[in-house]
């Protein structure tokens, strides 16, 4: 033979890749393979090619190869068939792991599926692996099945397949995840771990403290997935005392604190991680969220430009470039964040980014859109929070409703979720009252939470109760060094002409936060006050610009 295959192989095991295709191309174009009359010679030198392509990240020439192979499969000899079928089990699905003595048709589709699953081919790769009998699928295959089952929406399917994987091993982190994410208890989960000696021959998983890391890790899972975020942070707090330092729990910790508002905490989390690995991608745009939220551009700037030196194809790089871009060019901002979810469509920042671009662009129903895409990839506070204030926007007050008790009732002891009830109650002045009772609600629930107070303490402004307000935002001031507390006093005060109490309070916020829009308008027209000139006089609806802003900087605060 001109090309000995065992070249091709000793390159692919090297991986050198662009040799080998090159290579291949030599021996798949070889006079003397072509005056073969042996198709699975054929088809062998088909698949080095197309595992030399397929490393080469050359999908669709890949597919084309592979498909030959499959081609001269069909027409060898049936006894030689047999005898490629019977060495199925020595096999590998890796294109690496070639044995050129046998032909594994299955492995081949699994290879075809594999390339159109990484060009977001779904369908055409499930037609593939749906080719490939249950009994003959490896752990890879059935892992691969089960994110094309669940990218199509077949929920059941992909659970079934999950639950596979993890009777083949039980320490498929991402199987555990996605049945987490999709709704699976957590016992059933850890069930699954007793069966791996059925499927595998080794021994079924024990349960002695060695192991039980891995028990506490699922049900920590199940909690956050289920929106029992202090029951998931606990289960990972107690993670962490086992693996101090541990990345990914850590950035497990900090998202969910980020969900729930936990803000300072999930900040120092995040930093704690990028001081362990600064080059750490997951989970970065939830940071820049926090940093935008935070008003520091300068940590903000520096952690995007550090994304982007490490990989500028993942999707957190988009989104964080969106927030950067949000206060500058939000149209900009906005065509980040669908670029995020174009690489990955089950990016939920990318969703939630979108939505809030979109809402500040007043596009509401566009928002809703972008929202319910984030709640169908798994509901949580901010998707809600995102439909409430999306459907208040353009006045749709049953949907934002509906929601809101939505909200509550997935996560009935989340004082978030009773201040999103309030907030549309209190968006129409029969409602106020009610709102007045979640507000308290969510604040005898919590009592810390901010959000709800500064509601409360709108609502008694609008009611006349000012000195109510000042009360009660008062007593935050001694736990809160928050720029919109400082903000709402300083309106209160204005309102009722304590001028120079609420210059000390937008002073205040700006100190805190410089690029406080709230703050800066209503210093503004506090100064303007102050010298005796009527703020309203240049435009009438200057007052009303004053107030939005305030309204947008405490709805970024909770999205």
């Amino acid at each position: 033979m001109d090309v000995p295959k065992d070249q091709i192989t000793a390159l692919l095991d090297h991986e050198l890749y662009n040799s080998a295709q090159i290579l291949g191309s030599f021996l798949v174009s070889s006079a003397t393979v072509s005056l073969e009359t042996s198709p699975q010679l054929k088809a062998e030198n088909q698949i080095l090619l197309g595992d030399a392509l397929f490393r080469e990240r050359e999908f669709r020439r890949a597919i084309h190869t592979y498909k030959q192979a499959l081609h001269y499969c069909k027409i060898i000899p049936k006894q030689s068939s047999t005898t490629s079928r019977s060495s199925l089990s020595n096999r590998s699905s890796s294109p690496n792991s070639f044995n050129i003595s046998a032909i594994n048709e299955n492995e081949v589709k699994f290879k075809i599926a594999s390339c159109h699953a990484t060009l977001n081919e779904t369908r055409a790769a499930l037609v593939e692996m749906e080719g490939i009998p249950s009994k003959a699928r490896t752990l890879q295959m059935s892992l691969l099945m089960a994110k094309l089952y669940r990218s199509s929406r077949h929920t059941r399917l992909a659970i079934s397949c999950y639950k596979e994987c993890l009777r083949h091993c039980p320490f498929v982190i991402e199987a555990i995840i996605a049945l987490a994410e999709l709704g699976v208890a957590a016992k059933d989960v850890i069930s699954l771990f007793s069966q791996v000696s059925n499927r595998s021959g080794r021994a079924p998983l024990d349960h002695t403290d060695s192991t039980r890391w891995l028990q506490r890790y699922v049900e920590a899972q199940c909690c956050i997935a289920s929106n029992d975020y202090k029951g998931g942070l606990e289960l990972f707090g107690e993670l962490l005392q086992r693996f101090p330092n541990n990345v990914h729990i850590l950035l497990e910790i900090a998202r969910a604190e980020a969900i729930i508002g936990k803000n300072d905490e999930a900040i120092m989390n995040f930093e704690k991680v990028r001081s362990i690995d600064p080059y750490v991608v997951t989970y970065m745009d939830e940071y820049a969220m926090l940093l935008k939220t935070k008003g520091d551009f300068s940590k903000l700037n520096k952690l995007v430009h550090d994304l982007l030196s490490i990989d500028p194809t993942r999707p957190e790089i988009f989104v964080a470039l969106s927030v950067l871009w949000e206060k500058k060019d939000e149209i900009g901002a906005l065509s980040y964040a669908e670029k995020s979810i174009r690489i990955d469509e089950r990016h939920i920042p990318g969703y939630i980014m979108k939505g809030t671009l979109l809402l500040s662009l007043k596009r509401p129903e566009a928002a809703v859109i972008a929202f319910r895409g984030a709640q169908e990839l798994r509901a949580d506070l901010r998707s809600y929070q995102g439909l409430v204030h999306s459907y208040l926007a353009f006045s749709k007050i049953k949907e934002a409703l509906h929601a809101a008790r939505e909200a509550m009732k997935a996560m009935p002891q989340s004082a978030k979720a009773l201040k999103l009830v309030g907030d549309v109650h209190a968006s129409n002045s029969g409602g106020r009252e009610k709102a007045k009772k979640f507000y308290e609600s969510a604040l005898r629930l919590e009592p810390g939470y901010l959000g709800a107070a500064l509601a409360l303490a709108e609502l008694h402004v609008i009611e006349g109760r000012n000195g109510d307000a000042v009360s009660l935002l008062e007593r935050y001031l001694k736990d809160w060094a928050d720029d919109s507390l400082h903000v709402k006093l300083a309106q209160v005060f204005a309102a009722t002409n304590m001028l120079q109490e609420a210059l000390s309070h937008y002073q205040a916020a700006l100190r805190i936060n410089p690029q406080n829009e709230a703050a800066k308008k209503g210093l503004e027209r506090l100064e303007k006050q102050m010298k005796g000139v009527d703020p309203d006089a240049p435009e009438e609806d200057e007052e009303n610009e004053v107030e939005d802003p305030d309204g947008d900087q405490e709805e970024t605060d909770l999205l």
